[in-house]
């Protein structure tokens, strides 16, 4: 019973957490390796997607009610990175993943400083693309990220609301909006794999899910309050955690 409540409160952090700038599974996912560190890794990642696809779709419903989302941006991106983090699922069995891991910290290192040293970066909501560009470019974040994603994983969510702040000039609060969408997408993708190949424990998942919910309507009801002075703090602070994080396991483990 003890594990299975730790287990709930790590889905409600996660689902906070992931709500607002992504990074969720740096709470979620040791949190299941640590209670069940016989089941093979597979089948916990499998079971985490479950929790993942139902708060970040709730978490997407909350924001679409009060922030304008731009369909153009989200609709070409959503379908590239369903796509694209599928064939990086299956992929994954065939090559191997070591050149990710070590360059991984220091990419994320790179979009810290950039963030860091740009003080109105991500401030003020101004788009900048339209038409058959906007729809390119949309649709290149979404290969590229969803292709991380279901070869890799880690910050999936914060390069998307980087990458929509960056190319697109958003704020980081509608960066962060039109985020989940593209984020349901690429878990699902994911889900999809994991849940044909039988490495999903669904009654686990589903539980984890109804905190994940939680913990995501919180997030997303803080994100709005405070803004994109409060999303750009955060995104900081999980950009930071995944560069320990990340750089541990590529270089320390």
């Amino acid at each position: 019973m003890a594990d299975y409540l730790i287990l709930c409160a790590a889905a409600f952090v996660a689902g906070l957490i992931d709500a607002v700038v992504g990074g969720g599974g740096l709470v979620l996912v040791p949190t299941l390796f640590s209670v069940f560190p016989n089941t093979p890794p597979a089948t916990l990642l499998g079971t985490n997607k479950v929790a993942g696809v139902m708060g970040t779709s709730a978490a997407a419903i909350n924001f679409a009610r009060k922030v304008a989302v731009r369909w153009s941006t989200v609709t070409p991106a959503a379908i590239a990175a369903f796509a694209l983090s599928f064939f990086g699922a299956y992929v994954v069995t065939h090559i191997p993943t070591d050149l990710i891991r070590k360059a991984l910290p220091f990419v994320l290192i790179a979009v810290a400083v950039y963030t860091l040293k740009k003080k109105d970066f991500g401030q003020t909501h101004a788009p900048t693309l339209s038409g058959a560009k906007e729809m390119i470019y949309a649709a290149l974040i979404g290969a590229g990220v969803g292709f991380y994603d279901g070869v890799f994983g880690p910050g999936t969510g914060s390069f998307l609301v980087f990458l929509f702040v960056r190319v697109f000039s958003y704020d980081f609060l509608s960066a962060s909006a039109v985020s989940k969408f593209v984020n349901i997408a690429t878990n699902l993708a994911a889900l999809c794999w994991f849940g044909y190949s039988g490495h999903v424990i669904w009654q686990l998942g589903l539980l984890m899910a109804v905190f994940n919910i939680g913990g995501s309507l919180v997030g997303t009801r803080l994100a709005m309050k405070h803004g994109s002075v409060f999303v750009r703090k955060l995104f900081l602070l999980v950009v930071g955690a995944l560069i320990v994080k990340s750089g541990y396991d590529a270089f320390l483990r």
